[in-house]
């Protein structure tokens, strides 16, 4: 119970890698605010937090509203007394979009889709971390998570996807700086692929989708309670101030860690020239022969095909 006493706030947390976050900081024995827009899947989540012992406090709230979002941290401010340790920004509204709208360009989308996909996953997430940097920097000490993707380095399912997923990184890097002096660290956390409830739906499941690469990548992907794991442990970092402002990938902290998933597999290493020649048919061989502990600079994630 190493988060014993800590208070978090997960936005997003119906389903998905944010269900995945609550309950692993429930596990390690924090208090957990979680937040989405249907009360029925909220309570969902609360019941497996419960089951497994943890404390849950599910909060319909609607991260497009700001109503909603500063009514919640009155909450937080009356019944802990101020006290919040970490934020998680994870609410995400554009999945269903996406798949919809798969393979489509820009310019024959309608405009509104930048705002389905960044008015919940960017704008929101600004909202979220102002008020919750305001309780963090009273109490000096917190950490800010916000859930980013490799989408804010190289092109993946559209351009509002990945123009809003550098803003993310971003977002994360800039708050850092004005946070740093009063103890409050601001990371961009990349999971890999992971499969959620929706990806299963969308992707792994239907009969009619077309890419057999990125079914792969899914099929193969991380759990959704592995982001979970991560924070968690970076949480407990002696050194957590020496990562602030930074990008960091699930396979990071894994190693970092020494962390598996929840199912027993190892982590995914997308930096690994390993994995990355496995992703080249005519290449895949020599992936037998190459240790697995060499590595590539992220940037050279860019140079990979894509064909999302």
């Amino acid at each position: 119970m190493s988060l014993s006493g800590w208070v978090c706030l997960v936005t997003g947390a119906s389903r998905g890698i944010g269900r995945g976050i609550a309950l692993q900081l429930s596990e390690a024995g924090a208090t957990v605010y979680i937040t989405g827009r249907q009360e029925q899947t909220l309570n969902q989540t609360a019941v497996q937090v419960k089951e497994r012992g943890g404390n849950c406090v599910p909060v319909v709230c609607d991260s497009t509203k700001d109503k909603d979002i500063q009514q919640l941290f009155k909450r937080i401010q009356q019944e802990q007394n101020g006290r919040l340790d970490i934020l998680v920004n994870n609410a995400y509204a554009g999945v269903h979009t996406i798949t919809e709208n798969y393979g489509k360009k820009f310019w024959e989308l309608d405009p509104s889709m930048w705002d389905c996909i960044n008015d919940t996953g960017l704008r929101g997430h600004y909202y979220f971390s102002v008020y919750a940097s305001r309780l963090m920097v009273a109490q000096g000490r917190g950490l800010i998570v916000t859930i980013s993707s490799m989408g804010g380095l190289r092109y993946i399912f559209n351009v509002p996807y990945g123009v809003g997923k550098a803003a993310c990184d971003r977002l994360a890097a800039d708050m850092a700086v004005e946070l740093k002096r009063r103890g409050v660290a601001s990371i961009s956390l990349w999971p890999g692929a992971v499969k959620t409830e929706l990806i299963s739906q969308y992707i792994l499941d239907d009969t009619k989708a077309e890419n057999s690469e990125l079914k792969s990548l899914f099929a193969n992907g991380e759990t959704t309670e592995l982001s979970g794991k991560c924070i968690v442990n970076l949480a407990k970092d002696k050194n957590l101030m020496s990562m602030t402002g930074k990008i960091l990938m699930t396979s990071d902290l894994s190693r970092r860690y020494g962390i598996q998933d929840v199912d027993g597999r190892s982590v995914t290493d997308y930096t690994s020239v390993k994995f990355l020649l496995t992703m080249v048919p005519y290449l895949s061989w020599l992936s037998v022969i190459v240790p697995s502990f060499i590595r590539l600079p992220r940037f050279v994630l860019t140079l990979a095909h894509s064909r999302f």
